[in-house]
């Protein structure tokens, strides 16, 4: 397939909230032959990110973003967004969502965990990292806090992951969007002062189970050179 022709461009960076995207991509073309997409790297330590022409992109200035060629040069940030969009759009067969009319209870389910760590692990943690490894000076109140609540999130996880093995979905659960926005999160648990996940046994299964997908590899290099 010729670049011109892979209708999906991400702009991305291997952090957590971008390898989720990439990852799912990665799925998607695994999945759907003839799919395929081209990436950019943003090093966002060079404020790139907040260039004119990025912005015109994404107005908040942070990665991951992706432009559908295929669809009138449309943008979309937020990476539970962009999941949601690419599924809707790229994932016709439902394989890694449920969809919404035959599968209303697993739909919910998967939007509900997606949100839970896009508004729950996803911002504590990253203010976790933010406080215990970048703040220009050690605020102790903050480095327990975050600490803390990181481990409440993955408690939360734990629960749910017990007797399953993904986070929505009938039984023992399908792996979907939801799984793939929050396992890169857990993946950096060492970057946020939990050296290991033996309090939380589902959890680190379940980490495992994600990390040994074939996408979970390649999808984690995109952007990183």
């Amino acid at each position: 397939m010729s670049s011109a022709s892979k209708p999906i461009h991400l702009y991305t960076l291997p952090t957590p909230n971008g390898v989720a995207v990439s990852v799912y991509l990665d799925e998607l073309k695994k999945a759907y032959p003839g799919f395929d997409y081209d990436s950019t790297r943003i090093d966002i330590s060079t404020n790139v990110q907040k260039e004119p022409w990025f912005i015109k992109l994404n107005p908040n200035g942070r990665i991951p973003v992706i432009t559908d060629k295929a669809r009138g040069d449309f943008n979309v940030f937020e990476t539970s967004a962009i999941l949601l969009y690419l599924a809707q759009h790229y994932d016709k067969e439902h394989k890694f969502w449920f969809n919404p009319e035959q599968e209303a209870n697993s739909y919910s389910e998967l939007l509900q965990w997606l949100f839970f760590a896009h508004g729950g692990i996803g911002p504590m943690q990253g203010q976790n990292h933010h406080f215990n490894k970048y703040a220009p000076e050690k605020i102790p109140y903050a480095q327990k806090r975050y600490i803390d609540e990181t481990k409440r999130l993955y408690g939360v996880l734990d629960i749910r992951l017990t007797g399953r093995n993904y986070l929505a979905g009938e039984g023992k659960g399908k792996y979907s969007l939801a799984d793939i926005k929050t396992f890169p999160w857990v993946k950096f648990h060492g970057h946020a002062s939990i050296e290991t996940l033996d309090e939380f046994p589902n959890v680190k299964a379940w980490l495992d189970r994600c990390l040994a997908k074939e996408a979970s590899e390649t999808g984690a290099k995109v952007g990183s050179a």
